[in-house]
């Protein structure tokens, strides 16, 4: 019994592990403190965002709104450029993002 409450935990923490370690990449690249998941802060939620690319082929240009910048798509507010993010971590950011929906 012991064993199967073992596995139980081990799996449920394997199934959300990639989900938190995005969404600490999110934190440590400060990229919180106008998003976040579920709600609209200064920018759009990350779920909204998914839901309005689900299905498109758009991960290399968001990529690139969120390494140079961007304006219009979400309102009058324009995203800052972050071009200290490494482009591996932007990948993993927007990939996660992008699963959200």
């Amino acid at each position: 019994m012991k064993a199967l409450t073992a596995l139980a935990a081990i799996a449920a923490i394997s199934s959300t592990a990639p989900a938190l370690a995005d969404e600490a990449l999110a934190k440590k690249h400060n990229c919180l403190a106008c998003h976040q998941v579920d709600k609209k802060v200064i920018g759009p939620a990350y779920k909204d965002i998914a839901k309005k690319y689900k299905g498109q082929n758009v991960a290399a240009t968001l990529e690139q709104k969120v390494k140079k910048g961007g304006a219009g798509v979400w309102g009058p507010i324009p995203m800052a450029p972050n071009p200290a993010v490494p482009d591996a971590d932007i990948k993993k950011l927007v990939d996660w993002i992008l699963k959200l929906g």
